[in-house]
């Protein structure tokens, strides 16, 4: 991947007197989106870093999107369901599936927050990507359904992916906000286990939305809290990490931590091992990513060090968590296989949410379509956007059939 350009300072890399950075945040109305708000505005207020909000995109919520263009001065919005644009007074409108993309290409940011969730968000990161701008990356899906053309794309373009994940983040923070992996002997990622860590297996299987939702760390929207549950997101974020630091998949692991204040772990080829702790507050490493190479005063929660008493760790149940071996399914079969992935997922969850299946069906869905739709190398877009459609109709044609006695 492009690397993100050192500082030139050392004690000061960015000129107080600096301009401001031209900033679009895709998936403004999410919750990533609003912790991005949030930490632009604290850092602004500071004058240390400031930004200029030159793009805000949502999916349907205009009434939130309004507010935040008048309160951060934004001159141009996007929403995708264009029966909302009349809601929006910016000086420009953007509506439609395809808005978030003309919104990047208009608004000529320096930077974007890439937020949307799901293979939705995939076309404006691509041209945030294509115009060489760095890219503060929290939808996963771009390099998971795509991960084999981007990451080409992102080096010819020179463009810099920045992670915003947390998991993600604390690898690059504990490499020294770089992506060279040379020497490292592995990365292990760190999963809550969301709220059916301690559930049996059997019990999982029958479990409701609304106990998938009740997630006992963090505070997510609910697709991504169900992919906690079903530890999708962990499978997710290990093709996410295989593109991101170019890393084989023997070298990229996975372990459960109730407390979530690990956020990741670094072993090196001398067995040390550093990681990177902090509280659930998804504002610091938005921060990171946005202020990259700088270390600046946070907005975000202080970890407390007078009531850390333990912090636990214990590998992954596969009989629970039966997501996991997909995500190395997924990389040794590369291409269109994330892309697969992905979709199934989604519609799976989507399914579930509706209560049109039970929780322990999400997973076995998602197999079933990888094993049902072959790998092929990514030429194009297109061919990233046939394999999602294969694998929403291979989905939606499974939902049709009669359920079983165990489904």
């Amino acid at each position: 991947m492009a690397q993100p350009h050192p500082p030139t300072s050392a004690q000061d890399p960015r000129p107080a007197d600096a301009s401001p950075r031209r900033v679009v945040v895709l998936g403004s109305t999410g919750s990533i989106g609003v912790n991005t708000l949030a930490v632009i505005e604290h850092l602004t207020r500071t004058g240390r870093c400031p930004f200029e909000v030159v793009g805000l995109a949502a999916s349907r919520n205009a009434k939130q999107l309004a507010e935040q263009a008048q309160q951060f001065g934004c001159p141009a919005v996007a929403i995708a369901d264009p029966l909302k644009a009349s809601a929006l007074s910016a000086d420009h409108v953007f509506a439609g599936a395809d808005a978030a993309q003309q919104l990047v290409e208009h608004a000529k940011p320096d930077l974007v927050v890439s937020a949307i969730v799901g293979a939705a968000g995939l076309p404006a990161t691509v041209a945030a990507i294509k115009q060489g701008c760095t890219v503060a990356l929290a939808n996963k899906e771009t390099l998971v359904a795509a991960g084999d053309w981007v990451m080409p794309l992102a080096r010819e373009h020179d463009a810099a992916l920045l992670p915003i994940d947390s998991e993600h983040s604390a690898i690059f923070q504990a490499l020294g906000q770089t992506t060279d992996t040379t020497g490292v002997r592995r990365v292990v990622l760190t999963a809550s286990g969301g709220p059916f860590r301690d559930w049996p297996a059997e019990k999982m299987r029958d479990a409701t939305p609304e106990q998938a939702l009740n997630h006992p760390t963090w505070d997510m929207g609910p697709k991504i809290t169900i992919d906690s549950a079903t530890m999708m997101n962990k499978a997710l974020e290990i093709i996410e990490a295989h593109h991101l630091f170019d890393l084989p998949p023997e070298k990229i692991e996975a372990v459960i931590h109730p407390q979530s204040v690990v956020h990741s772990f670094v072993e090196f080829a001398d067995h040390s091992v550093l990681a990177q702790l902090g509280p659930p507050d998804m504002r610091t490493p938005i921060q990171v990513a946005l202020t990259h190479p700088e270390r600046l005063a946070g907005c975000s929660d202080q970890l407390d060090w007078n009531k850390l008493r333990q912090l636990d760790f214990h590998p992954p149940d596969g009989e629970r968590f039966p997501a996991l071996p997909l995500a190395y399914q997924c990389i040794r079969a590369g291409g269109t296989a994330g892309a697969v992935l992905n979709a199934a997922n989604e519609v799976a969850v989507q399914a579930f949410l509706e209560h049109r299946i039970r929780f322990g069906r999400i997973v076995e869905l998602v197999g079933e379509a990888l094993t049902a739709i072959p790998a092929v190398p990514i030429k194009t877009l297109t061919d990233v956007f046939q394999a999602d459609q294969q694998a929403r109709d291979f989905v939606s044609e499974q939902l049709k059939a009669p359920a079983t006695s165990d489904s």
